[in-house]
Parts: structure tokens; sequence; C-alpha cells
């Protein structure tokens, strides 16, 4: 009996993650160029990289390099993309069991230059056929076992009964608002989100309030115990059930390279500092650290640090006051 607890034990603790990400996940290829092309126009790359991208899939690739056990849903065709993908997952330590393989199709992917002097950015996609994540197909032990689920939207059935999953085991869920992503039928998700966290279009989308704190009070009033609204280099505004309201502001240097998964890898520091139980005041700050250090590289991941890095450049930041 002894032994077969230890084996259930085993296979519990296989199953178990700090976080785990329904979305989707794409193949990026970015570009640094001096200007966006205009018709007709050639013009040599100042860099260029294909890495890994999607917003929650980011998030949990920033909090597996930070040191927690995250992990993937998601559903990929059987093509190169789909294995470049994975594998870029796992060279990052993000669990991939539960992403599964539609054979016959193709995996999303993403076009992305960058404006060397200005930092605009010219994204072009393209989606993919793989078809979505069923709800017969959600990991529920993975999911139940879970302390956050985070998701955005994307794979719309099945999140809808993730959700109801993660909640009747009292797993909290994080919700991804990004930028240009707003759609009505997301006001549903809100409700039903521990962690709300959305770009500031978004946030006036949804609430129709222009000021800050009157979009993060409308938002709080859904049903989130805690909602960040971001609003790039102006920063992000948190606003927790308790009445905390603050502004952290953005670390800015003197220039960026690229923002592109600044915003997705801010959502996985954030709910790193939640998970190591950090004040929300250091959480907020760890989460924009990593997001402006994400930016001195090419690519949305290209920059992310590790747990280590993060806490030096923020004790380098204490010690400069």
């Amino acid at each position: 009996m002894e032994r077969n607890r230890r084996q259930s034990a085993s296979s519990v603790d296989a199953l178990s993650f700090a976080v785990i990400g329904l979305g989707v996940s794409t193949v990026d290829i970015v570009a640094r160029v001096e200007h966006l092309p205009t018709p007709d126009d050639v013009q040599r790359a100042l860099d260029m990289t294909t890495q890994g991208g999607g917003p929650v899939a980011t998030a949990m690739v920033t909090l597996a390099r930070l040191g927690a056990r995250a992990a993937m849903i998601d559903a990929l065709g059987d093509d190169w993309r789909g294995g470049q993908i994975r594998e870029g997952f796992t060279r990052e330590g993000v669990n991939v069991a539960h992403l599964k393989t539609r054979p016959g199709h193709t995996s999303a992917m993403s076009c992305i230059l960058v404006e060397q002097a200005s930092g605009a950015r010219s994204i072009v996609y393209a989606p993919g056929t793989a078809p979505d994540i069923t709800p017969a197909e959600l990991p529920v032990d993975a999911i139940a076992s879970a302390r956050f689920l985070h998701l955005n939207g994307r794979h719309w059935e099945a999140g809808l009964e993730a959700i109801r999953i993660a909640r009747s085991a009292g797993v909290q869920v994080s919700f991804d608002g990004g930028a240009g992503r707003y759609r009505p039928e997301l006001d549903d998700l809100i409700p039903q989100t521990d962690i709300c966290i959305v770009a500031r279009d978004f946030a006036e989308q949804h609430t129709h309030e222009t000021d800050i704190r009157a979009a993060a009070g409308a938002l709080l009033r859904m049903g989130p115990r805690l909602v960040a609204i971001t609003d790039g280099a102006r920063g992000s505004w948190v606003l927790a059930r308790d009445g905390r309201f603050f502004h952290q502001p953005a670390y800015l240097f003197p220039s960026a390279v690229d923002t592109t998964g600044c915003g997705d890898s801010y959502h996985g520091a954030f709910l790193f500092g939640l998970l190591r139980g950090l004040t929300l005041e250091k959480t907020a700050a760890l989460a924009s650290a990593v997001a402006a250090l994400n930016s001195q590289a090419i690519g949305g991941r290209g920059g992310l640090p590790t747990y280590a890095q993060v806490v030096a450049f923020l004790d380098g930041l204490a010690e400069s006051i």
C-alpha cells in the first residue's frame, strides 16, 4: 500500500505545474530594419532571428526562464513550424506533454519588421490551419493541480471549460487582454478571472472609460481580485480588491532594440512574483524589469532574463537612487 501511495504521489507531482497556459504558439521571424518597407523596397536587415512567439506561449517561457514550472496547452500542425515551436519550449524547460499535433495541418507563423530608430513594428501573420484544442482534449488533472491557469481567449470552447475546471479546483485564473486584441466575446471571461492584466486600449474598449483608475475599478467590479493595466513606456497601474492602487513606472533604457513580447513577458513575470509571495509593489517592479530587459534584444524572447539577472538589475537601480 505504501508503494502504491508513493507511486500515486509521484504521478501527481509529474502533472503539477506552477502555471499552465492555454493559447496559440507561433514561429516568429523577426527582422530589425533601418525603415519599414515602402512599395518595391529592398533593404538589408540589420539583424534577423527566428524564435517562438505567441502571448501565452511567451509568458510560459518567461516563467520557465525565471525558474517556475510551466506547461503549455496548444494544437500544432505537423509541419516544420510545429517542430520548431515544440523544440523551443523543450529547450526552455516548458512542459510540452499537452501540445497536440494535427496531422496534415500547419502551425501559426508571424513575420515582424522592427524599425531601428523608432521601434515601430509591421507584422504579417499566418494563423495556421491546425484546429483548436477541444474541451475533451484538456488535461484535467494538470489544470486542477496548477497554481494558475493563464489564457487570453484563444481555443475559445476549451478555454471556457479550462476555466470551469480551474475554478472548481481552486486554481486561480489569469487573463491576458493584449493590445489590439479586444473583441466583445472576451467580456464573458473577465468575471471568471482572478488576475486580469490588460493593455490600456483593451481596458478602454472593454469599460468605455479613458481614466486609468476608473477603468481599473470597472474591471475589478466585474469579478477579478487583482487588475493591472499596462501602457508601454508609460508603465502600468495595479488595483487590488483591498483598495491598493499604485503606478509602476516602466524601466526605460536609452533605446529599445525591440519591444516585441514585452507585454507577454510582463504577464509571465507578474505571475512569477505572485508565486513567490512578493508584495504587489515588488511583483509589479519585477514584471516591469523583465519587460525592460527583454526589450534589449531582438525578438519576443531574445532578452528574457533569469531570476538572478533581474534581481541584479533591480538591485543596481536601488543602489543608484
